[in-house]
């Protein structure tokens, strides 16, 4: 199981990417590190360019050091965050023309990480965990597919609807291996208030596009199974989304959740996360009903 994160865990062969034409993209998605790794690379790149544009003229900073470019690049700085000591003093129109430029690229500089930090910051996002095995057990003599959600944050997420994707390889008439994606019915799918924990629960009856599946059958058809969550973030009210995808390696079958959620001896309810992916053993069907229902847990 893998958790998305906005981009698909799919190497990308022959698609030409234009960084300069979704550069405000990219740097939405890239981690903090690199963020920040590049941002603090352009300064410093910006500042050493504009102290050997200084030192083209040596005499044009006063009090600076002829040939000593740590002065000049200090100076750089200085210009570039507009503190001005008073102790480096452009003296010439070169001088004093390059510091023009590079108060004005201050500026911008300054505006565009400024304002790319905070959008970065900004991003509306669900804490939502997910377990990190889906499980299909007989349950009150159905056979089900479950997958187990909890809010990770104190605040609620309002109107949630949560929808599941079966994805899997089929043969068509000519032999040629095409993805399908079918939509799982959920037995239930919307919750007004998504505080706790949340069981996503699909019935595997004649109508489900997994009815006859075993798990050698999904390891075949590179099948897995896609939750997605969608809601309103009750602090920021902006809408929020997060999904998981379920490999069959990750489809556990004749398993079942261990219960977490119980109460304290004062009646305040209990949520024991430390269990959450844990999984117990299912009721084990009979015989007949494989053969009648042509799934067989295994």
């Amino acid at each position: 199981m893998f958790e998305r994160k906005g981009e698909e865990s799919v190497l990308r062969v022959g698609l030409e990417e234009n960084w300069l034409g979704d550069l405000y993209h990219k740097t939405l998605v890239v981690g903090w590190p690199t963020f920040i790794a590049v941002s603090v690379g352009l300064y410093v790149l910006a500042n050493i360019l504009f102290a050997l544009l200084y030192m083209l003229q040596p005499a044009g900073v006063e009090t600076a050091r002829p040939g000593h470019f740590l002065d000049y690049f200090f100076f750089s700085v200085q210009t570039l965050a507009t503190v001005g000591y008073g102790k480096l003093t452009p003296i010439s129109l070169y001088s004093n023309s390059i510091m023009t430029l590079e108060s004005l690229s201050g500026i911008l500089f300054n505006a565009l990480v400024t304002g790319l930090g905070f959008a970065r910051f900004s991003r509306p996002r669900a804490r939502v965990l997910f377990s990190k095995v889906a499980v299909i057990s007989r349950q009150d003599g159905k056979i089900i597919l479950s997958v187990r959600l909890a809010n990770k944050r104190r605040s609620t997420m309002l109107s949630a609807d949560v929808e599941a994707t079966f994805v899997h390889l089929v043969r068509s008439s000519e032999g040629k291996a095409i993805r399908r994606y079918d939509n799982l019915k959920l037995t239930r799918q919307h919750t007004p208030v998504f505080s706790l924990t949340f069981i996503a629960e699909h019935v595997l009856d004649e109508t489900s596009p997994l009815y006859g599946a075993t798990k050698a059958s999904l390891v075949e058809g590179e099948a897995e199974v896609i939750i997605t969550v969608t809601g309103l973030d009750n602090t920021t009210s902006q809408s929020v989304h997060a999904s998981a995808a379920y490999g069959a390696e990750n489809i556990i079958w004749n398993r079942r959740f261990v219960d977490v959620v119980g109460y304290t001896d004062d009646g305040y309810r209990v949520i024991d996360y430390r269990r959450f992916h844990e999984t117990e053993m299912g009721e084990q069907p009979p015989p007949e009903v494989i053969a009648e229902k042509t799934i067989a847990l295994a």
